[in-house]
């Protein structure tokens, strides 16, 4: 039984209106600004907005989280404002780049595009299999254990074909700059099940923040 169910996507930005218009013409969605500074992509459901939210720290490392998504070439991406980080090669099928504001994101070329660009969301970690168990437990589906990495597939609601959880030598030293949002009957399962409470519901914000076991932040939605 799941614990709890996707709800969307959301980015840090120093600059959410240049980085909102960048993924809203990668992604084909339609990007809308907020009065407050911050904006959001909408799509054809509300579980495929990102919400994209201005932050005062600048990325100084890798990011954790990143996206991949379809594309039919690496120039237009580039003439949007993306940069090659890492060029195809070898037995690897994609191209590592870099957002206008850095943050890296793979991209896989298809001469035609499928009608949902985002094709995964990809979590860097130090035990990808128990990450993807821990995570196919709260949304009620199974794993599939890859060479080394694990990943879930069809999580209900989540308009994303995989969410993958991938090794890394690298310890998590920062708050992430992509997070998911979950809605929930309640946070006590999410907890019992091994979730961190960072921040309860107070006069600022009307959800929970929490983290799951290596520490990766995500938002807690009563329904």
């Amino acid at each position: 039984m799941a614990i709890a169910q996707f709800k969307d996507l959301c980015l840090d930005a120093g600059d959410p209106a240049r980085l909102g218009a960048f993924w809203a013409a990668v992604l084909g969605r339609t990007w809308e600004a907020k009065d407050d500074g911050d904006g959001l992509l909408t799509g054809p459901t509300s579980q495929h907005t990102i919400w994209v939210n201005r932050v005062p720290e600048a990325k100084t490392v890798k990011q954790r989280v990143h996206l991949d998504i379809y594309a039919r070439d690496l120039a237009a991406l580039e003439a949007l404002g993306a940069a090659v980080v890492e060029p195809q090669n070898g037995g690897r099928t994609w191209t590592v780049m870099a957002d206008p504001e850095g943050g890296e994101f793979c991209a896989f070329l298809r001469p035609e595009l499928p009608a949902e660009r985002l094709h995964g969301l990809v979590v860097d970690s130090a035990d990808p299999q128990a990450q993807a168990r821990w995570w196919g437990r709260v949304y009620g589906v199974g794993v599939t254990e890859n060479d080394g990495w694990s990943t879930l597939e069809d999580v209900p609601g989540m308009p994303i074909l995989t969410m993958d959880f991938v090794p890394v030598p690298e310890p998590r030293t920062m708050k992430n700059r992509i997070h998911w949002d979950v809605t929930v009957p309640g946070v006590a399962p999410l907890v019992e099940a091994g979730a961190t409470v960072l921040r309860e519901p107070d006069a600022d914000v009307s959800w929970h923040v929490l983290a799951d076991p290596e520490g990766n932040e995500f938002c807690a939605f009563a329904r």
